[in-house]
């Protein structure tokens, strides 16, 4: 498969379905990155960009597409439905996953609602979590408890934002952990990515 994964920052795609990438490029899959902005409000985007190219080389992933959008001011607009579209058509996807669109920042709703509609003719779309995300409530999980250490080592890549969680004494990897726990806790693991199926075709 050729699989897109989009995330409205640096790190979103870690944190989200780092754990599933990993297992999905040990099987042979082919991994594709869209990252609509440089996270320039979190941080200087020359550092963020070259944190992403880092995770891109630990993931093996084919190429790192990037948006040019502003951070904290995506649009819901026909430009970013475009941008999609073309990432989606440039790297054939099979599977994509994006941020899940129940969230407290403005970027990940709006980068939800532009890739429902971009994704429209995609069989297989899943919606992933970060910290921000409210109301989610996964259908799929995933076991990523073999490659929970991997998952920990692309998010301390992102080293400008491990400690950015605006909770005191909290590191991001620790965040992480508590939420594949509980995942994996709901999927009957130890540690799990959770998702919200957008579209999921069972080819029996």
């Amino acid at each position: 498969m050729n699989v897109l994964a989009i995330g409205a920052h640096p790190d979103d795609i870690e944190f989200g379905c780092g754990g599933s990438l990993i297992k999905l490029r040990e099987q042979g899959h082919r991994i594709f990155m869209l990252v609509m902005t440089c996270g320039e409000c979190g941080g200087s985007p020359d550092i963020r960009k070259g944190e992403q190219s880092k995770v891109a080389e630990f993931l093996r992933a084919e190429e790192i597409i990037w948006g040019g959008q502003q951070d904290t001011s995506i649009p819901v607009s026909n430009e970013v439905i475009e941008v999609v579209d073309r990432a989606i058509k440039r790297t054939s996807a099979d599977l994509v996953f994006f941020n899940h669109g129940g969230d407290t920042h403005q970027d990940h709703r709006a980068l939800a609602k532009c890739c429902v509609s971009a994704t429209r003719y995609i069989k297989t779309v899943l919606a992933y979590e970060v910290p921000t995300s409210i109301n989610f409530t996964p259908h799929i999980f995933v076991d990523i408890g073999d490659v929970i250490e991997e998952k920990q080592k692309l998010l301390r890549i992102h080293e400008s934002q491990v400690d950015k969680t605006r909770v005191p004494h909290l590191m991001i990897t620790e965040s992480a952990i508590a939420c594949a726990n509980f995942r994996g806790f709901q999927g009957k693991v130890k540690y799990a990515e959770g998702f919200m199926a957008i579209r999921y075709l069972l080819d029996w």
